[in-house]
């Protein structure tokens, strides 16, 4: 029978001080592969003959391979180990492009890779970020949570700026995109095995019986219940946002100033999208020296993300009146900034919050939040048949002045008491 208190123990070791960077590496080229199709979505329609629900469809495969990878591997690695987790969602990532590459020969191919990918990337997230953590030391005042995020952030950038650039101009624009991160993601699984190993295998995860074990993930996967209370009024409001800023900015922005672009579309979609993750990028430092302003437990950082967001929000609202190509450009700039500093200051909170044993597990739930906003777009894109796009997008902004006003509240009335005692320092 399996027992319910675990008594695994982080590995002891003495990373070397640059570990973390084959880590990053391994969350880079996940990144990389997971946005790399986001600018490809015009070219696909009109290369390729998929109707825009046909497109939808493949985003949202995504989402279903992403939020079991999230879910279940941060879990599997505090019992099996970081590295055989990771390795295997590198590989993933690497055979989801090769899946990606004969697209051309049926939707099905297209269906396959996107969910491959999602797999790849939910590995990444959950197991990548708490790996970059215990690497970094335990005293890091949040520079574990601005790697991993940083990494993963320059990632979704590239390899959405190098797809995009290739398939405007490239040869072979359905095939290229997915050669050149093949190429870039075959070296990292041998790197990770050189990464010094900091979760023990769980000897009783091995022998436990399948309901046992679910049981055990489960239980990784609770919020620890001194953080419920600021978890409920901070990181759940925030959390959606993160990738609901990105999709605002480089999804729904490029299709409502479509019809001044002319010949440009792919490019202008590829540009912003590289303006958001680039912006959010170059934040994300901001996040951290708002967080070490502050202290643990007043949660700046996410009153000033939250802020900037409703700024981003209001800046689309307006922008579905007047059309304006500059002004996408400039509401993109503002949601960049505000996802960045909404990342990285959500990853600390879900540091704080988590014990040794359920780090990997409690960043996974994070990130699933994260990425629900990244179904904004597809949602305004229902709605529309019913309602315009000043109407909606005014109601996001007033969606985010409220979700604004419920972490000031939960920040301001948080005692230091809260805070669970047997958190990891970031």
């Amino acid at each position: 029978m399996l027992e319910t208190q675990r008594v695994v123990e982080p590995t002891a070791i003495v990373a070397p001080s640059g570990a973390w960077r084959r880590v990053a590496a391994a969350m880079f080229v996940c990144g990389w592969g997971g946005n790399q199709f986001t600018p490809l979505l015009l070219m696909y329609r009109q290369l390729g003959g998929y109707s825009t629900l046909s497109v939808d469809a493949f985003l949202g495969t995504y989402v279903v391979g992403l939020v079991p990878g999230l879910l279940i591997a941060g879990p599997v690695s505090d019992r099996r180990g970081r590295r055989p987790v990771l390795v295997f969602g590198t590989v993933t990532s690497a055979l989801a492009s090769l899946v990606l590459c004969f697209g051309a020969d049926g939707a099905w191919t297209i269906y396959a890779g996107r969910l491959l990918t999602g797999v790849a990337v939910g590995i990444a997230m959950s197991v990548g970020s708490s790996w970059v953590k215990e690497l970094s030391g335990d005293a890091d005042n949040g520079l574990a949570a601005r790697r991993a995020a940083l990494c993963q952030t320059a990632g979704f950038a590239l390899g959405a700026g190098v797809a995009g650039a290739l398939a405007q101009w490239g040869p072979w624009p359905m095939v290229t995109p997915y050669v050149v991160h093949i190429l870039i993601t075959v070296v990292v699984p041998a790197l990770l095995l050189r990464v010094p190993e900091t979760r023990a295998p769980d000897p009783s995860a091995t022998a436990a019986s399948s309901r046992g074990l679910l049981r055990s993930l489960a239980d990784d996967l609770r919020v620890p219940a001194p953080a419920r209370r600021r978890f409920r009024l901070v990181v759940l409001p925030m959390a959606p946002w993160v990738f609901g800023a990105a999709g605002l900015a480089y999804a729904v922005m490029p299709e409502l100033v479509a019809s001044r672009l002319g010949n440009w579309g792919l490019a202008y979609a590829t540009a912003l999208t590289v303006l958001t993750l680039g912006t959010g990028a170059a934040v994300q430092p901001v996040a951290k020296r708002l967080h070490q302003a502050a202290g643990r437990g007043q949660g700046r950082a996410s009153v000033v993300a939250m802020t900037v967001m409703l700024l981003g929000t209001a800046l689309c609202a307006v922008n579905a009146v007047l059309r304006s190509p500059l002004l996408a450009v400039a509401a993109a700039i503002v949601l960049g900034a505000a996802y960045g500093i909404a990342v990285v200051s959500g990853l600390m909170e879900i540091q704080q919050m988590a014990g040794e044993d359920d780090l990997a597990g409690l960043t996974g739930i994070y990130y699933v939040l994260a990425y629900s906003g990244f179904l904004l777009p597809t949602v305004l894109s229902t709605l529309s048949h019913w309602l315009s796009y000043p109407v909606m997008l005014s109601a996001v902004a007033l969606a985010a002045l409220g979700c604004l006003a419920l972490i000031a509240h939960g920040t301001s009335s948080a005692a230091s008491a809260e805070r669970p005692s047997i958190g990891c320092n970031a």
